[in-house]
């Protein structure tokens, strides 16, 4: 099966929602309603496969000149094993990458994942921009089980993460 890797498009976020709420409902990661989709449509990249169309997707998500986050990914279950999440995340540094941004981060529960993509656990404080721009306004603010990774985006090949 032949998977593409590209920006999302508005007809592309039922298909997201689809794939994402499978993950929310099981809380393995945070719901986003479609209208979050459509207002951050941008910040997407999606797997394609064909035949198939959109089987998965991530966002980059800048936060200053320096770090942005890896969220929202998700791959439909009959894609698991392929390489697929994979792909994204290696499609989302490069475009950190292309702008210019030193560091990529996520929260997440799929710590296992990450560290093999070279994330390297870090101190949710050492993220402030984050966590008061953004965690603050979610409902699980205060009860947040979210492990905080990171990596550096200045090489093409994952590494271990140095800090900020």
């Amino acid at each position: 099966m032949d998977i593409r890797y590209r920006p999302a498009r508005l007809a592309d976020v039922p298909a997201m929602a689809a794939v994402i709420e499978q993950f929310a409902q099981r809380r393995l990661m945070l719901p986003r309603p479609q209208s979050e989709l459509y207002e951050n449509v941008r910040d997407f990249i999606v797997a394609e496969a064909e035949p198939g169309g959109v089987c998965g997707c991530v966002a980059l998500h800048i936060d200053t000149d320096r770090i942005a986050e890896v969220k929202a990914l998700a791959v439909a279950a009959s894609m698991h094993g392929h390489g697929v999440g994979k792909g994204l995340v290696e499609a989302a540094i490069a475009a950190a990458r292309d702008l210019g941004l030193e560091r990529v981060f996520c929260l997440t529960y799929q710590v296992e994942f990450f560290a093999k993509q070279g994330f390297t656990k870090v101190d949710r404080a050492r993220l402030p921009d984050k966590v008061w721009g953004e965690c603050v306004r979610c409902h699980r603010f205060l009860d947040c089980d979210e492990v905080a990774m990171w990596r550096s985006v200045g090489t093409a090949k994952p590494g271990p993460a140095t800090p900020a």
